[in-house]
């Protein structure tokens, strides 16, 4: 038990990555009812825009401040690809069979990783990304490292933000009228098209700081990091229930944690010894989805449709 602090901390802090990527998954299937799988990918070159703006700065630049300009590129990165793959990819298949943009974005999942695999330097092998430099702290008997505090503030301020959007803004009650009845939101003057790049946008911002939270407690970036992270969070989003803002955070937490606790404890179990350690971590992520979705098919808050951005 003298383990249980930190295991429940690093379930949160990998839940809380988990989150913000899922929230992307979560807004664009709210508004077009599309699974977005590029957006793992989008969540990958966030991190290598973020790499990228680090090595360009003078030698020696503190990381604490080079950090909020890392975000910036690595959103602007994210943020360019989702709205440009919305236009280019997947709007002309809007009325198409919903098959259609569903293999559509496989293969733009595909071509991102080739297009990142081929043209950025080194990206054959993983990239060393910056960590911060210090002492762990120690919580309630659970060590947090400090590149860790970045995700652990970032990810509750990000959902704040993000609900204060929603609920507060005109374009946010447009992305709920959007999400209850397209046409009706249409009729009543609400430029639907903008409302949609809108959601691939926030969602593509929200992967790019998970991408610089996963660089700050790896250490590295790489072209494949997107597939299970993607592939994850999609699970986060609908074990909290795909279409709600805040089933797609909570559905990240209780996947990190039960991610942590299965790694950690599930060997301790007698006749469970081949089962526990981290290789069988992914199987135990998704054994959880397969038991809520038996239980609970809608999710844990299932789908609200005043919270569907």
């Amino acid at each position: 038990m003298h383990e249980l602090p930190q295991q429940l901390a690093n379930g949160l802090i990998l839940g809380a990555m988990y989150g913000l990527i899922a929230v992307g998954y979560t807004m664009v299937y709210g508004i077009v009812q599309l699974i977005n799988f590029a957006h793992g990918e989008i969540f990958m070159v966030g991190g290598f825009g973020a790499l990228t703006v680090f090595l360009v700065l003078p030698s020696g630049f503190s990381l604490g401040v080079a950090i909020p300009l890392m975000i910036l590129g690595g959103v602007l990165v994210s943020v360019a690809v989702a709205t440009a793959a919305e236009r280019f990819a997947y709007r002309p298949l809007r009325s198409a069979p919903r098959l259609a943009p569903l293999i559509t974005a496989i293969g733009l999942s595909i071509a991102l990783q080739q297009a990142v695999w081929m043209l950025y330097p080194d990206a054959k092998k993983d990239r060393s990304f910056p960590q911060f430099d210090g002492a762990p702290f120690d919580v309630f008997g659970a060590t947090i490292q400090p590149g860790d505090v970045f995700v652990l503030v970032a990810a509750p301020l990000c959902m704040l933000a993000l609900g204060l959007f929603v609920t507060k803004t005109r374009s946010g009650r447009g992305m709920q009228a959007t999400a209850q009845d397209p046409d009706t939101a249409k009729l009543m003057g609400i430029n639907t098209d903008r409302i949609i790049v809108m959601a691939f946008a926030i969602g593509a911002a929200f992967a790019a700081i998970a991408a610089v939270a996963y660089g700050l407690k790896n250490g590295q970036v790489g072209f494949r990091m997107g597939f299970l992270m993607g592939l994850k969070a999609f699970t986060a989003a609908v074990l909290g229930g795909i279409g709600n803002i805040y089933g797609a955070m909570l559905g990240g937490v209780v996947l990190g944690i039960a991610e942590s606790l299965a790694t950690g404890y599930v060997g301790e179990i007698p006749g469970m010894e081949l089962f526990g350690g981290g290789g069988w971590k992914d199987v135990w992520a998704f054994s959880l989805l397969i038991l809520v979705l038996l239980i609970r098919p809608q999710g844990l808050l299932g789908e609200r449709v005043a919270d569907r951005a």
